[in-house]
């Protein structure tokens, strides 16, 4: 059975398997999530991320997919990019969301992670709210078959979304509890 944890922390710091990259479509980097990850994995994961793009993604990853590439300098050994859904231009589909998660998962398990870190996907400038963010990630990864993952990590860098993280972790180990 994969163990959910959630801890407020620095993502780039995550000593796991794969991180969760809050990318955008572009895959070419950005803010928040996407712009540390990026700096602390150094220039060579852009220049992966831009090798996807001129073979696998050349119109951009789409919300909801997953791909992988390498962490470079980072501790973890995979960069697992999903495009979280902006419901400031209208994606406001819960089953997108749920999708960055699951489709996530299916890439740790088919590069052998372990042990998996992810961010608040789409709570940032996207728009989704925590509370809302959160449970959809905890059911989302709950409910998912994830053979051979030991560990899913919720790594938040804000104290208000850890907060929602760790509420939305406790109603899943007490159903009907709020």
């Amino acid at each position: 059975m994969t163990r959910l944890t959630c801890l407020l922390g620095d993502l780039t710091l995550q000593d796991v398997d794969a991180v969760v990259n809050a990318a955008n479509s572009t895959l070419l980097g950005g803010g928040g999530v996407d712009g540390a990850l990026h700096a602390a994995a150094g220039p060579r994961l852009l220049d992966a991320c831009r090798a996807l793009r001129a073979t696998s993604w050349p119109d951009g990853l789409p919300v909801g997919a997953a791909v992988a590439t390498p962490g470079f300098d980072l501790p973890a050994r995979w960069v697992i990019h999903t495009v979280g859904p902006n419901r400031h231009v209208g994606q406001t589909d819960p089953a997108e969301l749920a999708s960055c998660y699951t489709a996530s998962l299916d890439v740790a398990v088919a590069v052998g992670a372990h042990t998996v870190a992810f961010p608040a996907v789409g709570a940032g400038v996207y728009g989704w709210a925590p509370d809302e963010a959160a449970r959809i990630a905890v059911t989302a990864v709950a409910g998912h078959p994830t053979p051979g993952i030991e560990e899913v990590r919720f790594v938040l860098f804000r104290a208000p979304v850890a907060a929602a993280f760790a509420a939305a972790l406790r109603a899943l180990e007490m159903p009907g509890h709020d």
